[in-house]
């Protein structure tokens, strides 16, 4: 590993960067991966790659019926669960061709022995782009993670972009609606759902923060700063070459409930766990009726993490 520290042109002069101004160039590469992020989620109507979380229901048991007596529970069907599978989230990663690298083409710094080098690929792996994806894929969701992606319960987050860009939710938990249930109604509809919390994939946001550039060596070898166009072109193609293609530990990969730090909300399918309300209805000396209602205390049956990955 060779963590170098890059050099500037200050009134003239050569100078070693600052912790900060490193620093400020990591910040600097995260934006620019936030502009053309290569490893990207998608919100899809079914089919997603990322694979299937399930929420789960109770539904009223079958009713039944008799002429001369109110049916006793014994009688009626049991609530049942009702399945609903998601899959709602896809990845994919781009193919990127970065710019080699000449010999000369990366930031300067100065040796040991006083001498003026420019950096090769794994300093800059080592100095810049490595650190990158190690805030990239941290648990937090800032602006050092933009171009990177969480889960909320909410559709519209402060520095965050909504993905599907319709408010599509990629998960809802609902339960039954216990209050739609009544012995008035018997035969009443088997399931009544309600939607107790949605989910929802939120991309974060970039901040472009102002930096020092660096120099570089010219093919003439003269000395030269380069221009922030230049510069930003160069790191944009690298970090996303690194984050989509990494042979060396540092490429980003999302999941569910793999390997890798959490990222937002956990998703949370919640079932009631009673075993059944009987209710009765008495229409006339002909017509005796009863039917199982679902009941009983919200219990979470499993969570579900988006995650995100170094690999």
């Amino acid at each position: 590993m060779a963590v170098r520290t890059p050099l500037y042109l200050n009134s003239g002069n050569l100078q070693e960067m600052t912790t900060t101004m490193v620093d400020n160039l990591i910040d600097q590469i995260i934006y620019q991966y936030s502009l053309n992020p290569s490893v990207t989620l998608s919100v899809v109507s079914s089919g997603g790659n990322l694979g299937t979380i399930t929420d789960t229901r109770l539904q009223a048991g079958t009713h039944a019926t008799s002429a001369t007596s109110t049916p006793p529970e014994s009688g009626t069907g049991e609530p049942t669960v009702v399945t609903v599978n998601y899959d709602k989230i896809s990845s994919s990663s781009a193919t990127v061709t970065p710019t080699a690298d000449t010999g000369k083409t990366w930031p300067i710094y100065r040796t040991a022995a006083g001498d003026v080098q420019a950096m090769n690929l794994q300093d800059v792996k080592d100095t810049l782009l490595h650190p990158a994806i190690d805030l990239l894929t941290s648990g937090s969701t800032g602006t050092q993670q933009a171009g990177t992606y969480h889960i909320s319960t909410s559709s519209s987050v402060t520095g965050s972009t909504e993905v599907s860009g319709s408010n599509t939710p990629i998960f809802l938990d609902t339960g039954a609606n216990t209050s739609a249930y009544q012995s008035g109604s018997i035969p009443e509809t088997l399931d009544q759902p309600q939607t107790l919390t949605s989910y929802y994939l939120q991309r974060v946001n970039g901040n472009d923060n102002a930096y020092t550039t660096p120099m570089f060596i010219r093919n003439d070898n003269d000395l030269q700063v380069y221009t922030t166009t230049n510069f930003e072109s160069l790191v944009q193609e690298w970090i996303r070459y690194t984050a989509a293609s990494s042979s060396d530990g540092y490429a980003i990969s999302y999941n569910i409930n793999g390997t890798g730090t959490n990222r937002g909300s956990g998703i949370i399918d919640q079932r009631l766990n009673g075993s059944g309300n009987y209710q009765t209805r008495f229409v006339n000396a002909n017509d005796y009726r009863a039917q199982e209602f679902p009941n009983g205390t919200l219990t979470t049956i499993n969570t579900y993490f988006l995650k995100i990955n170094k690999s």
